[in-house]
Formats: structure tokens, sequence, C-alpha cells
């Protein structure tokens, strides 16, 4: 690991300050990402600037019924919240499916967000990848590709994000509060995270030093009827290879009268289905329903090598998850 400053802030205005005109310099909240890329030598910041005390911790309510959470919220916190667990049952399901009990006790809600989109090329120094080093190569295209994008990608980069979190906060129309040398912004969660294009080295849409203070969940009747499902290969510590998170609101017809959807592990960033959710509203909540809405979404992927597979498990686990919705309760 190189050498590098440390400084501790006491509040984001001073962190904001601290790193303002610094390119060399990084925030540091939980570490569970950033300092494992230190020491594989993928990161080396001239200056770490601690925010893990300025950020915000508690999980305040908003007018209407909705959430405020601190960008300094544990995971492992947010997860066991009662008012999360009820009113956005997804969520709490996808910060427990993540990681490993030892890390959320560590990872931040806002550190969670912004944890690099990547694969086992990008933590490999020794091999080329566009988001370490612009221009490069990619070396995933021509390697193993089990993991990899299907939807979104492009010839630089065909990573896809890890965030259970994200994609959750997704389906439920999140907002990114950020606060950076121009002062205060809210982002939707849907334009935070970027498909790889010709820029893959950029994960997100916030400008150096920008810092997340809070994320905003809307009061959302739909989401205390929503579940998460995720498919990896070992039952935890393990990325998704297909995740969904899912709300449903079914009319006295039992048709859908709304519904949310978001994927994990099959793009550069949490996947909204808006086409299969365009495909579901007002029809009946049927098997033959969910495979065309699953088609509808889907339709456009262009697996790899090793991953054409993700186009039946994720039209599968979509299916899955709805009848896990839909069904009447007794047979739950």
């Amino acid at each position: 690991m190189k050498p590098f400053e440390y400084e501790r802030a006491a509040d984001t205005g001073g962190a904001v300050a601290a790193l303002a005109g610094r390119r060399g310099a990084a925030y540091l909240a939980g570490g569970t990402n950033l300092v494992d890329h230190m020491k594989l030598g993928i990161a080396s910041p001239e200056l770490l600037v601690d925010v893990s005390r300025a950020l915000d911790a508690r999980i305040e309510e908003l007018p209407g019924g909705g959430l405020r959470i601190g960008a300094g919220v544990r995971n492992a916190d947010l997860a066991a919240d009662m008012r999360v667990r009820k009113r956005y049952p997804a969520l709490a399901r996808a910060l427990l499916s993540g990681a490993s009990g030892q890390l959320r006790n560590l990872a931040t809600t806002g550190g969670n967000l912004l944890q690099r989109t990547r694969c086992p090329y990008f933590q490999d120094p020794t091999t080329p990848c566009n988001k370490r080093e612009p221009g490069s190569g990619c070396s995933a295209l021509d390697g193993h590709t089990r993991q990899h994008a299907i939807l979104g990608a492009s010839q630089h980069c065909v990573a896809t994000h890890p965030s259970d979190m994200a994609v959750a906060m997704l389906a439920f129309d999140a907002v990114v509060r950020v606060r950076g040398a121009g002062g205060l912004r809210e982002i939707a969660i849907a334009d935070l995270h970027r498909l790889p294009g010709d820029v893959p080295q950029r994960d997100t849409t916030l400008e150096h030093g920008e810092l997340i203070t809070d994320v905003d969940l809307p009061s959302l009747e739909i989401a205390a009827r929503s579940t998460y499902r995720k498919v990896r290969d070992r039952a935890s510590y393990a990325f998704a290879l297909v995740s969904v998170a899912a709300a449903v609101e079914l009319a006295s017809d039992d048709t859908f009268a709304d519904v949310r959807i978001a994927f994990g592990g099959l793009a550069h960033k949490p996947w909204r289905a808006t086409l299969a959710e365009d495909e579901l509203r007002g029809r009946p909540a049927t098997e033959a329903a969910f495979r065309a809405a699953a088609h509808a979404e889907l339709a456009a992927a262009q697996p790899l090598r090793d991953n054409a597979f993700k186009i039946a498990m994720a039209s599968n686990a979509l299916v899955a998850t709805l009848r896990e919705l839909t069904m009447p309760r007794a047979a739950r």
C-alpha cells in the first residue's frame, strides 16, 4: 500500500472543503470497498478524508410517511429497522442478502451506493481494464464472462454493479441527497449510476468531491407488498448472478394496478425494468403475463460467451418473484 495523508472531517462541510481541488483525494466511511482496492494497488489516493463521524447515522421520518436515511447508517442497522422491514421489505431483504454479517455491521448506506462496479479483471492489476486504465482494453471480452452484463454494456466494459441495496432502492424511486462545493442537490437514484458507454471509469454521475449525505425513500403504499430475490453461486457472501426487487399492487379483479421491478446482476448499473412494468400494468396476474413481461424486458439482452443462461435465469427469477407476491395470502 502506498503512503497517503489522512484527515478526519468533523462535518460534511469540512469534508467537502478538504477534497476541493484535490484530485487525488477520496472519502473514507466504512472502507469495505476502498481499503480492499488500496491493498490490491487498484486505488492509491493521496489523501483520505474520513467522514465516518461526519455523516448522519439516523433514520428519520419524512412528512407523508417516507424515510430519510443518513449516509452513515450501517447496512445492518438499516435492515433491522422495523419501519424499513414493514414499509419496504424488499430493501431489508436486499440488505440481508449482501456481503456478510461482519461487513454489514461496517458498511454504510452512502458507501454501498458508491462501491465500484467491478469484475475479477478489474481487481487484478496484471490484466488490462478500461475502468482502471482507460484505453487499455477489457480483458473480460475474451475471458471468463459468466458473471458479466447482458444489458446496457459496451465494448469498453461488461462488468455488473454489485449492490443489492441499490436495486431495491431503485424500485422504490429513492432520491439521493448530495453535498458538493456548489451546495446541495438531489439526484433520482435512477440517474446516480451510469452505463459504461465509452467512459467506463465513471460509475456514477457525481462530480469529484461530492458527498452523499442522505437517501430519501418516498412514501409508497405499494412498497409494503414487495420482496427481493437473489440468485448466486453460494448461499452467502457472493454477488448476484441475477437479482430481482419487485413490488405489486393488485386491483379488485386481480389485475396489476401498479408494479415496480428492478434487476441486479445484469448491467453496469441497477436496472429498472420499465418495459416489464409497462407490459404488466392492467393485465391479469397470470403466469403468461409474468412470462410476457420478462420477455419484453430481456428481448434486448446481448449475452457473452459464458452467460447466455442469465436470460432464462432472469426470466425465471422474475416469474417466481411475481408469483410469490400475487398468490393468495393463505397459499403463501
